[in-house]
């Protein structure tokens, strides 16, 4: 039996101050997501900002979030590389540390072939005896992970529990739903199709969203978990500006501008990323304060 994950997982935001990660900030949002009913936390992810973590940095973040959260929700530590001996050394440190599970993007730049990124899969799940989700985002690695590919890793690899798919195409998701069964977590990669998804099977969502509005999210995904199915197409909508917001820049520039206007840490980002558009900022701003979250 595959252990299954679902309903709203939060693609958490690595907080910076001076240059460095705030370990007791990241400390704090974890209690924030544990408080708000997140049904599980992700560090170390594209909206964590790993690509311009150091290793060391990226492994302390990973040892920090499983330490706050002492067991009270999963941790899924994302250790994906476009260096398949690298995502296995970041994966076992995973694993030494504690994390419930690992998110592994596709191999980035490379664009490998579906037989490499079987072979790429395959290496790290007979590795390290740790469930792994698999993370199917061609816009930002230049290479999709076909349905038939992995179906092929589903059923030799019973490691592989779940896939964040964020191709941006339902039918995708559907074919991906009717080929690996109904124990596979299919995770939405993206807030705005979440519902949607679920609608046909999807287990819940990788959120960028759920940074700063975390109940509304998990309350959405429980609801549709449910088959309340007004309650959760209430919440969708009512959610679905926030989730367009979050994307007017490069992710996570605007989660973290949010954030920042709400209080919860410092705009810091890591260049590349950048401080968002004094346009962009403000359409932003607006679209919170709609919303009610704006410090009064």
């Amino acid at each position: 039996m595959r252990p299954t994950f679902q309903g709203s997982i939060v693609a958490l935001v690595t907080p910076f101050r001076n240059g460095r990660v705030d370990d007791a900030k990241l400390a704090e949002l974890v209690d924030f997501h544990v408080a708000n009913g997140t049904d599980g936390i992700v560090p170390c992810g594209t909206t964590g900002e790993s690509p311009t973590l150091s290793h060391d940095e990226h492994k302390r973040v990973v040892e920090v979030v499983i330490r706050a959260a002492a067991g009270r929700v999963p941790i899924i530590a994302g250790t994906g590389s476009n260096s398949t001996a690298e995502a296995i050394e970041l994966t076992a440190h995973a694993k030494q540390a504690g994390a419930t599970a690992a998110l592994v993007v596709n191999p980035y730049y490379n664009k490998p072939t579906q037989e490499g990124l079987y072979r790429h899969f395959r290496a790290i799940a007979e590795a390290v005896d740790l469930p792994i989700i698999l993370y199917n985002i061609a816009g930002r690695t230049a290479v999709n992970v076909e349905t038939d590919t992995l179906a092929r890793l589903v059923r030799d690899c019973p490691s592989i529990v779940g896939v964040k798919e964020a191709s941006g195409s339902l039918d995708q998701m559907t074919q991906v739903i009717l080929a690996c069964g109904p124990e596979f977590s299919v995770l939405s990669g993206d807030d705005n199709l979440t519902l949607p998804l679920m609608s046909v099977g999807g287990r819940g969502v990788i959120s960028v969203v759920a940074n700063f509005a975390p109940r509304e999210v998990a309350e959405m995904t429980h609801a549709a978990l449910a088959g309340d199915w007004k309650l959760a197409r209430e919440l969708h909508l009512r959610l679905y500006p926030l989730c367009r917001a979050v994307f007017i820049e490069t992710n996570p520039i605007p989660v973290k501008e949010a954030m920042a206007m709400m209080g919860m840490l410092e705009p810091e980002l890591r260049l590349p990323m950048c401080r968002m558009s004094d346009a962009n900022r403000e359409r932003l701003r607006s679209i919170l304060a709609q919303h009610g979250l704006l410090p009064r």
